[in-house]
């Protein structure tokens, strides 16, 4: 009875733990695990910033448009020569005098303007970081009131469609 008991005592010394080969599975399965997730990881976080980059550029043309709209209803004033656009992304944010109201408050169009999800500069500007389309044609510097805006960006989004032209 007793080498019995010794012999049960050393099975279960044995039977504790884990080898060494259990433990290279287990971090090889976890490696792939990791590896295989991670482009579904990356993925998704690309998607994300198209969201963020399709819902920014959406509210910069609204507001575009309500100012537009605003001109042509004669609440903004504007000279002869003038197409009716804003003049720089900034009038958006910063409002215009509300030409028919005796108080004259200011019209805003947007609460902030937002950034492009994409741009890498941290100097930039929010609004800098958008290319300016002109109602002349012009793009950027050249632009001559603010028709529409497009990323600055160099990649190609998910559609295979180059950000620069959403």
């Amino acid at each position: 009875m007793n080498q019995l008991s010794q012999h049960t005592r050393g099975c279960r010394r044995k039977s504790t733990g884990f080898t060494l080969v259990e433990l290279l599975v287990t971090l090889v399965l976890l490696t792939l695990l990791v590896t295989s997730a991670s482009p579904v990881v990356q993925l998704n976080a690309k998607r994300e910033k198209e969201r963020e980059l399709k819902r920014a550029l959406w509210q910069i043309r609204d507001a575009i448009d309500d100012y537009k709209s605003a001109v042509d209803q004669g609440l903004v004033k504007k000279s002869a020569d003038d197409s009716g656009y804003p003049p720089n992304l900034q009038i958006l944010v910063i409002g215009v005098a509300n030409s028919q109201d005796p108080a004259k408050k200011k019209i805003r169009f947007l609460r902030r303007m937002p950034r492009d999800p994409f741009a890498s500069d941290p100097t930039l500007s929010n609004a800098q970081t958008w290319r300016i389309h002109g109602y002349d044609g012009a793009v950027d510097d050249m632009a001559k009131d603010v028709f529409d805006v497009s990323s600055r960006a160099t990649g190609t989004g998910i559609n295979q469609q180059p950000y620069s032209e959403w």
